[in-house]
């Protein structure tokens, strides 16, 4: 599953933006983590996440926080 770190997050619209461990950024919406019992991202938060589709309709599925 690949890894980020959160960039931008909107706690309102529960949309924001990842950058992946290869410096591509990915947006992503409250669907990406529905049912997670997810509420909030920080700024800097590691995720683990899934893509689907392609081109421009590629989007991050499955985003879960990375704990130690």
């Amino acid at each position: 599953m690949p890894q980020g770190t959160i960039k931008t997050y909107d706690s309102a619209t529960k949309r924001g933006s990842l950058l992946n461990d290869t410096g591509d950024e990915l947006a992503f919406d409250g669907a990406s983590f529905d049912g997670s019992g997810i509420r909030l991202f920080r700024t800097g938060q590691r995720v683990r996440y899934l893509v689907e589709g392609e081109g421009s309709r590629r989007r991050v599925r499955a985003l879960t926080i990375i704990t130690l």
